[in-house]
């Protein structure tokens, strides 16, 4: 009797999905090699991928999605998700891969299947000294001994994967240190297709960001507040009040925007703006393959997506002076930047270099 052969059935497992930011298009794209792959998180706030591609798609959520303010506030309900994520039930699945930033790598395999791990990054409250409100400031007790507790559960954790891949040498270097494991760098994927240089820049400038604490979009607005100068900043998330408390009428908070209007933006603006230490930085080199020239945080993925002097430029403190200092610098130099050069050098990062490595990762 011929053996009839069946496709292994694929688990994706995500932290949580409250807003669309680079580790959502990382997945969109992982569901284009693996469209099959069903999905499970804690937390899935479906009015925000109403025009995703995954809005009509069967998520599957773990009990904490229906507690209050699980949407908004995730964040403060950690301490809740290494005990969620190990009752998801996987059992009948001959592949996982877990997308990790907090907790995912944690699912529990039942059944002997290949549980591989796209790490975006081991949780930077936890592993590093940026505290919850994004700022590299001291926690209290109880927030270091629970911290404590999690990086031990979270290394077990880790050591039960057979392979992680993560985005960038920046993290990579972290899971060396944090779990004393090799990992594969597979840069995300930028769908540079998308966009086409406009010749004639205008005078404002942008950034496309979660609108959250560690993404320090707080320095754009006093920075630009100062400078006087137009910025468009993009993006939502539970900062956007204060922001729009503290920015004056030159800063324009448009929110979450479509990838029409995203790429639109990015095309027509003179510069994009990053104060955020990125892991990888999806928006900085979106950015760039519209032409855009980046002024960013000399630190983490921006190193090895950024060109100082030829695609942008870095400043090295993540301070409001810092800041200022480098936009007047790029006041001056702005007409040296070539768009076409800066489009060209983005395009090492198209989205079908990242099918292939991330097809060969799942499938080895």
């Amino acid at each position: 009797m011929i053996p009839i052969l069946t496709k292994p059935r694929i688990a994706f497992v995500l932290d949580t999905l409250p807003s669309i930011g680079g580790g959502e298009k990382v997945l969109f794209a992982a569901l284009e090699a693996y469209p099959r792959a069903d999905i499970f998180t804690l937390i899935y706030n479906k009015k925000v991928f109403v025009n995703s591609p995954i809005a009509n798609r069967n998520i599957n959520t773990s009990w904490i999605d229906a507690l209050p303010f699980a949407h908004t506030h995730h964040r403060y309900l950690l301490p809740l998700m290494p005990a969620a994520i190990e009752r998801i039930n996987l059992r009948g699945y001959d592949i996982i891969v877990s997308f990790n930033y907090a907790v995912a790598n944690g699912v529990i395999n039942h059944n002997g299947a290949r549980h591989v791990s796209y790490t975006h990054t081991p949780l930077r409250y936890a592993w590093t000294d940026i505290n919850i409100n994004g700022k590299h400031t001291r926690r209290n007790f109880l927030l270091d001994r629970y911290m404590r507790s999690f990086r031990a559960w979270d290394k077990r954790a880790a050591s039960r994967l057979e392979a992680m891949a993560t985005n960038s040498q920046t993290v990579r270097q972290r899971i060396r240190e944090a779990y004393q494991l090799e990992a594969k760098v597979i840069h995300p994927p930028v769908e540079v297709n998308r966009f086409h240089p406009s010749p004639t820049r205008e005078n404002y400038f942008v950034t496309v960001t979660r609108l959250v604490p560690h993404k320090r979009v707080e320095l754009l607005a006093q920075a630009f507040n100062q400078l006087n100068l137009p910025l468009v900043i993009i993006g939502d998330g539970p900062e956007l009040p204060r922001l729009k408390n503290m920015a004056n009428s030159n800063i324009r908070l448009l929110g979450f925007q479509s990838d029409e209007k995203v790429a639109e933006l990015l095309n027509n603006a003179r510069g994009f703006v990053c104060a955020a230490e990125e892991d990888f930085g999806i928006g900085i080199v979106e950015a760039q393959a519209a032409g855009c020239p980046v002024i960013a945080y000399g630190a983490g993925g921006a190193l090895e997506t950024v060109e100082d002097g030829v695609t942008g430029l870095f400043f090295a403190e993540q301070t409001e002076a810092g800041l200022i200092e480098a936009v007047l610098r790029f006041e001056k130099q702005f007409r040296a930047f070539d768009m076409w050069k800066i489009k060209k050098r983005a395009e090492r990062f198209n989205k079908a270099r990242f099918l292939n490595e991330f097809r060969e990762f799942v499938s080895r």
